[in-house]
């Protein structure tokens, strides 16, 4: 299963995070964070190093930002023209594609918080100075283009929602109601999955340990 995350600064990824998977077992879940691409990174295709971060067969992994970035961000400030964008989408729309076909079970969740409470989240970090590491100067930069953000989240889901590949906005002002609705996406998801145990081994009925 991949759960991916996305939303402006301040809507709750890493939180969310956390208060579902805090007592999951570790071996099953793999949280992955996409920050600035590095020079490996940038030698290769875009998707290259999401593909490498894809869960494994029996693995959770989460996404907190994705390759949903080397669209939200290019478009907002302009970095790529309209028919690269274009061809990104349907880029991505592929990959999704052939992840489900192969049988990776996707949800996306956009976790929409409104400009008001962003501001208060940011204020909070920029007041306690125990919570300073997580105040990056770049949130305000980003911040001023809100409706940009806001636009090309719109077209993103608009462009890339698809039966194998749902997204799902979820209003996250409220931390409690923000989990209880992204756990029970996933739960919902999971009973879909019809997980059961592997067969027992007939060969083992009889066999007694001494």
């Amino acid at each position: 299963m991949l759960l991916v995350l996305q939303g402006v600064d301040c809507a709750g990824k890493d939180g969310t995070v956390h208060q579902l998977f805090r007592k999951i077992n570790p071996m099953g879940l793999r949280p992955v964070r996409f920050d600035v691409p590095t020079t490996i990174d940038t030698a290769r295709d875009y998707l290259w190093r999401v593909h490498f971060q894809v869960p494994r067969r029996g693995e959770i992994a989460v996404f907190n930002r994705s390759h949903y970035e080397d669209v939200l961000h290019p478009l907002v400030y302009g970095t790529i023209d309209e028919a690269a964008l274009a061809q990104r989408y349907g880029q991505i729309r592929d990959f999704e594609r052939m992840l489900a076909e192969t049988g990776t079970v996707l949800v996306k969740v956009f976790l929409h918080i409104s400009k008001d409470e962003q501001r208060d989240r940011l204020q909070a970090r920029i007041d306690d100075p125990t919570r300073h590491w997580k105040f990056d100067p770049e949130d305000l930069k980003h911040r001023e283009r809100w409706n940009d953000y806001r636009r090309a989240y719109e077209r993103a889901i608009a462009e890339t929602d698809a039966p194998h590949a749902p997204w799902y906005i979820v209003p996250a002002d409220s931390k409690p109601h923000r989990d209880l609705a992204v756990a029970s996406l996933l739960l919902e998801a999971l009973e879909r999955m019809d997980l059961q145990w592997p067969a027992g081994d007939p060969k083992l009925a009889k066999l007694r340990v001494r």
